[in-house]
């Protein structure tokens, strides 16, 4: 697996470094699945050897880029819904090795009161900084109860998305702090930290529909796929499946809330607030967590 960088830096890491040659060969796979592009296609569109391309995407996934179009393409999604199978178990289908003990994160959890959503942080003191990690770069915010945002974006937009997320809580404190929030990067992004004697805390800021929603997306296994319709049902709600949509979108603890594992009804990956190909960066990701056991 990719020695991941989880230090704050000015400059990209080697983390960051890597996940933009992985982005670039996703978007690759994405544009031309139907093709089914042979491993020389793909590194030539990206501009690097084959073996380089090879070796740095199977470290970064546990998956070949191959396995990965297939896990994680649009069709296959489709299959995936179709079938009612997660991605593990097509993972097996594919040949790769049987599952062994899964990961997850195991995390506790619990809601900031609403008067604290409704005021829009005010008097919240929140403490926030970035990380270079395995999908680029991330922002990590923490009050003293917990962790309480983690978004993504790549290297140079790190202003906009503080900002992005600033807007979720306009009148709280924002303080830039390191010391605290890498011990919060490193629990949420590296999965030999991922320990259920040891739950990572987070605190979820939100009107009471999101906060219910996003204790459903909890429970969306690592490996598995979920469907808008199956968390609206799954909360108590079969007749609100958009209003869900709309409150998985303002998920604002994305990756350790995983609302990357919710796709549409046919099956398509849908839109992700971070980008698209983050997305499928981290379901191809995690099905080689899986895989590995």
């Amino acid at each position: 697996m990719l020695d991941v960088s989880l230090q704050a830096s000015n400059s990209p890491a080697i983390a960051s470094d890597d996940y933009n040659m992985i982005r670039n060969v996703i978007e690759a796979i994405s544009n031309n699945w139907r093709d089914h592009p042979s491993l020389e296609e793909l590194s030539n569109s990206v501009g690097y050897s084959p073996t380089r391309m090879q070796k740095t995407f199977t470290r970064w996934a546990g998956l070949s880029p191959k396995a990965f179009l297939q896990a994680v393409t649009l069709d296959h999604a489709k299959k995936l819904l179709a079938q009612d199978l997660p991605i593990l178990e097509t993972s097996l289908e594919l040949g790769l090795s049987g599952p062994g003990r899964l990961h997850d994160l195991f995390v506790t959890h619990e809601a900031m009161s609403p008067g604290t959503y409704k005021a829009k942080g005010e008097g919240l003191d929140i403490s926030y900084g970035f990380h270079n990690c395995q999908f680029g770069r991330a922002l990590i915010m923490a009050t003293k109860e917990g962790m309480a945002g983690m978004a993504f974006c790549d290297a140079g937009e790190e202003a906009a998305t503080l900002e992005d997320m600033k807007g979720r809580w306009p009148r709280a404190n924002y303080y830039e702090n390191l010391s605290v929030t890498s011990q919060y990067a490193a629990r949420s992004l590296d999965p030999a930290l991922w320990r259920k004697d040891q739950p990572l805390r987070v605190v979820l800021i939100g009107t009471d529909f999101e906060v219910r929603v996003w204790e459903g997306l909890l429970k969306i296994p690592l490996g598995t796929a979920s469907t808008y319709s199956s968390v609206a049902n799954d909360i108590g709600r079969p007749d609100a499946p958009r209003a869900v949509g709309r409150a998985v979108g303002r998920n604002p603890l994305s990756f350790v809330v995983p609302c990357h594992r919710v796709v549409g009804k046919s099956g398509a990956l849908t839109g992700y607030h971070w980008g698209l190909t983050r997305k499928r960066a981290m379901l191809g990701w995690e099905a080689g967590q899986v895989a590995a056991g």
